[in-house]
């Protein structure tokens, strides 16, 4: 048996490998001469509007939507005009569910906080549902479904 240490004086074993070299990818550039990386470095971030619209139902004049920045749900009637103002049934729904009046957005207002968010969403997507509902029995309109934005 021979032992495979070698000795300073001696050359190393000729061996044949196949190993493939790899080149480095061409640099991908664009019309305007960047490149990938320039690129992604330059991303313009695109922001949602705010408040934006969850849902609608335009025959009822209700409208559910959420502001991120202001961290609260809302619920608008029509346009927010006095001949917008819904019955007082919906307005003692709102309030039971905890919403409050704000005169200067003219929308009714619950608050989201970080503990209970998914389930301040949940519910408000139901109260929305329910006062829908009976928006459009008060005005004779039939049930159909709402348009989500």
């Amino acid at each position: 048996m021979s032992s495979r240490k070698r000795t300073p004086d001696q050359e190393p074993p000729a061996e044949t490998t196949n190993t493939a070299a790899a080149e480095p990818p061409a640099a991908e550039t664009k019309a305007d001469g960047q490149s990938f990386a320039d690129r992604v470095g330059h991303k313009k971030w695109v922001t949602a509007p705010d408040p934006f619209v969850i849902a609608t139902d335009t025959l009822a004049g209700v409208r559910l939507f959420e502001s991120k920045q202001d961290r609260q749900m809302a619920i608008k009637f029509g346009e927010g005009r006095p001949e917008d103002k819904p019955s007082q049934a919906v307005i003692e729904m709102l309030k039971e569910a905890g919403y409050r009046w704000n005169p200067i957005d003219r929308i009714w207002t619950h608050p989201v906080r970080p503990d209970s968010a998914m389930t301040t969403r949940i519910e408000a997507e139901w109260l929305y549902q329910e006062l829908r509902q009976m928006i459009r029995q008060e005005k004779g309109i039939a049930s159909g479904q709402d348009v989500p934005h």
